[in-house]
């Protein structure tokens, strides 16, 4: 039986938009290459920096060399796998500020701005922590807090507000700024994923196919997309949809289906002898992520996670967990954080923490060989922009990365402000109880450019690519989507995942894009948007003569 509608990945966005449909009756194929999401490795929270370093969950993806870290390549991890990037990520809710959708509506995408996205936020979660006006209660998505049993996580919020930034009791309501408890996607110790939140409901209903394979390029007939070629075991199909295909690919792969299906820069398709159905030189362009670095110290007492760093604290930790589902297992270790701004001058948060209990590096590798504990702190609105290219016709072939990552100097002003926020904010005596010495940078990186330096050899990516197919105007030149989704210039295409962002939200992706999928469901229904919810952010008044109340700088 052809169903109603197909889509082109299982993660973020393609979950939350397939439940949506088929809770509507109609019938959905959605398209996913990655395996099962069984087993503990994606499943208890504290794994989490396993799934995303294993080519079995990840596509392995890795960038250019970029000009602006030295030539160093960065990975570039995507989740292969049900669920998506949900699967491997860090678990971690952040909706963005009002601002950010504020400016998506500003620069085209009418619709999307702050009144417009919060129903449908509200709608998408469960929130066991927050109660208001701008929180959900009945949504597929539970989001909660860590227990922050260990004592360092108060304590960096204790100092936060020592330096003289404000608290916030919830981020992802009224006030972003301050610091305050971190929310997680984890629900009853399991990793909250949009495969758990939605694709397993949605399959329940029988009116949803799961369908493996590796989508090739979108079919057109007559100007008009009518499915998506496959290729899986069985050989080549085209699996074809009634009404419309819809691609929730990632910001990586969702630009190079579009590129290998016509639609992209003329001049690139005609170097790969791809026929251009469409010319939008958008497509793989504003491609844009969070950079950061992690500042690491040495503790003075024996609280950190670093006891449990070895083979027997982590068998004993992985046991409780697949017994109870309790204990250190069913966290992110991501329990407290905070969001602030760089300089006066700027109107909301530019800069975000996440605070860990742990001295180590993203691939789980220790970084001190005792304890230790670091924040992850990097600038949230970089100006640079970088690209997604085909290598070459060959839908096996991985695409052409290349972030142009620190190529505006704002962003080296930025970043130098992180490092010296940052150490302002470990000198409290909340923390420097807790504090020995800096590990990184290290206490004799101080000028501007030894701290260049720095960045330049240990940045990283915090994991968050988006823009690449970038939503306004219809006669947008550099737009991919219209703001109800559907790629301009051909017909029955549609985009939903966080390609579509004209720019970076203020924090991790992961909620804005399933909040996407959420939304792109109801254009794609044509039965009318949620009311809008006019309920602006809670901000610092004297923004523009101060960078913190009472400090201008």
């Amino acid at each position: 039986m052809i169903p109603d509608y197909v889509i082109v990945g299982a993660g973020s966005a393609g979950c939350a938009l397939a439940y949506r449909l088929v809770k509507a009756g109609k019938r959905v194929d959605i398209i996913e290459y990655g395996g099962t999401d069984a087993g503990p490795f994606i499943q208890m929270p504290a794994a989490l920096s396993y799934p995303m370093n294993m080519r079995r969950y990840d596509w392995g993806f890795s960038s250019e060399p970029e000009a602006g870290l030295g030539g160093r390549q960065l990975v570039t991890p995507r989740g292969k796998v049900v669920g998506g990037s949900s699967s491997i990520n860090g678990m971690v809710f952040v909706r963005g500020h009002a601002r950010d959708f504020d400016h998506w509506r500003d620069s085209g995408a009418e619709g999307w701005g702050y009144a417009d996205v919060l129903p449908y936020f509200r709608r998408m979660e469960t929130s066991h922590s927050a109660v208001s006006d701008y929180r959900g209660s009945e949504g597929p998505l539970h989001v909660t807090r860590g227990s922050r049993k260990n004592p360092l996580f108060d304590a960096f919020i204790r100092a936060g507000r020592q330096a003289g930034y404000p608290m916030t009791e919830d981020y992802n309501g009224a006030q972003q700024e301050g610091f305050g408890a971190m929310e997680a996607t984890i629900w009853e110790g399991r990793r909250w994923s949009a495969a758990n939140a939605y694709l397993r409901p949605a399959q329940e209903t029988g009116l949803l196919r799961l369908r493996r394979g590796l989508a090739q390029r979108v079919v057109f007939e007559d100007g008009r997309a009518v499915g998506v070629e496959v290729k899986n075991n069985r050989g080549i199909n085209t699996f074809r949809a009634k009404h419309e295909v819809i691609l929730s690919a990632s910001s990586i792969n969702t630009p190079k289906l579009l590129m290998l299906s016509g639609i992209g820069p003329a001049d690139h398709l005609a170097e790969h002898g791809i026929e251009v159905r469409a010319d939008r030189p958008g497509v793989g362009a504003n491609l844009q992520d969070h950079l950061e670095v992690y500042m690491q110290f040495t503790a003075t007492q024996p609280i950190t996670l670093y006891k449990h760093w070895n083979l027997w604290g982590k068998g004993s930790i992985g046991a409780q967990w697949l017994a109870t589902g309790t204990g250190l297992g069913a966290s992110n270790q991501f329990e407290s954080c905070g969001f602030i701004r760089s300089r006066a001058g700027v109107e909301y948060p530019d800069i975000q923490y996440h605070f860990l209990p742990l001295a180590v590096r993203y691939d789980g590798k220790a970084a001190a060989e005792g304890h230790g504990f670091q924040v992850h702190v990097g600038p949230m609105r970089s100006k640079s922009r970088g690209t997604v290219r085909l290598n070459s016709a060959d839908p096996t072939a991985a695409p052409r990365i290349n972030f142009n990552y620190m190529s505006h100097a704002d962003d080296w002003a930025e970043f130098r402000a992180c490092v010296r926020l940052t150490r302002e904010i470990f000198d409290q005596p909340a923390m420097a109880t807790y504090t020995g010495y800096e590990i990184q940078p290290g206490n004799d990186v101080q000028s501007d450019e030894q701290i260049d330096a720095f960045i330049r050899e240990h940045a990283e990516s915090a994991f968050h690519p988006c823009g690449t197919a970038r939503m306004g105007r219809a006669d947008d030149p550099m737009a991919v989507v219209d703001p109800e989704l559907r790629v301009i210039g051909v017909e029955g295409l549609r985009v939903a995942d966080s390609s579509i962002f004209p720019r970076i939200t203020n924090g991790n992706l992961n909620a804005p894009s399933i909040m996407t999928g959420e939304k792109a469901a109801d254009h794609v229904l044509g039965q009318g948007m949620l009311a809008p919810l006019n309920l602006g952010p809670v901000m610092d008044g004297d923004w523009q003569a101060e960078q913190r109340p009472g400090v201008s700088r």
